[in-house]
């Protein structure tokens, strides 16, 4: 979302209104999709690999603490299952992530013909699409560019997503009525929206902290690193920096997080169909 990327990363914002304002004042509405082209393509398989190794985590947790995969989790291994499912998504989400917020901390350029701009100086482009900027990184950063901000975004998604996943559980135990053997749609639309703001709302500090590191580098290089930069943003703007864009992320949460766990539940139906089907 450009708006948590800009009120995180950017200057100027004063609230998210201000934000939307200015970004379509400036970039009109095609502003608030640029450098979307890019997660839109993965999220998929995004999506599909942490969901994937978070359940799969489980039925081997459940199968070596009991002997059975399809036992019902323990509150421990929902919560390790989480752990591994974080350290996962950094692996595959930093790159991802980083040209998205390279794309999105782009001044748009003047619209005018035959004048050749530094690519260099901050207000003109340096990258002309996602496979440009993920080049360009490459080739100037290398591998350990592309993972910028790496730290921080383990530190926003380990804890992040056991703040996701066990409340999700928790909620969608709570709310489904007894004798059910699995959670209606209805129960796990609720229980994915509240997990999501939860994990949304709790990560947003190192959200802050990632985002500027990866944005860091557009034109110059103002952080070392996750701690410098924590230090540099509380020193310049308090403590309430660390708090920018939390409405925007639990917002959006809700509706995302439903829509995730609701793909989950019934593929995981599916799955089970097909196994007792092809199984009898």
């Amino acid at each position: 979302c450009i708006l948590q990327t800009r009120l995180q990363a950017g200057q100027g914002y004063g609230n998210t209104l201000s934000c939307v304002l200015t970004v379509y004042r400036n970039e009109s509405v095609a502003g608030f999709f640029k450098g979307m082209s890019f997660p839109l393509a993965s999220i998929a398989v995004y999506s599909s690999v942490v969901f994937g190794v978070f359940s799969n985590t489980q039925r081997l947790l459940s199968q070596l603490r009991h002997g059975d995969p399809a036992r019902a989790p323990a509150l421990a291994d929902v919560a390790l299952a989480s752990v591994v499912a974080g350290f996962v998504s950094v692996g595959i989400g930093s790159p991802v992530d980083l040209v998205k917020i390279r794309l999105q901390m782009q001044t748009q350029p003047y619209i005018k013909a035959n004048i050749k701009l530094q690519p260099t100086v901050p207000g003109f482009p340096v990258y002309r699409g996602p496979i440009h900027c993920f080049r360009t990184v490459l080739k100037k950063e290398g591998i350990a560019g592309m993972y910028r901000g790496a730290g921080a975004m383990l530190l926003r998604d380990v804890p992040g997503y056991c703040l996701y996943f066990i409340p999700y559980t928790f909620f969608c135990g709570w709310i489904t009525p007894d004798g059910c053997i699995s959670p209606n749609p209805s129960s796990v639309w609720l229980a994915g929206g509240v997990a999501g703001v939860i994990s949304w709302g709790t990560a947003t500090p190192m959200d802050v902290v990632k985002s500027r590191l990866q944005a860091d580098g557009v034109y110059l290089n103002k952080y070392k690193g996750t701690l410098d930069c924590i230090l540099q943003s509380y020193q310049n703007e308090g403590l309430k920096v660390f708090f920018r864009g939390i409405t925007v992320n639990a917002v959006r949460g809700f509706p995302v997080s439903s829509a995730m766990f609701l793909g989950y539940e019934l593929s995981l139906k599916a799955m089970k169909r097909d196994q007792t089907e092809t199984n009898p």
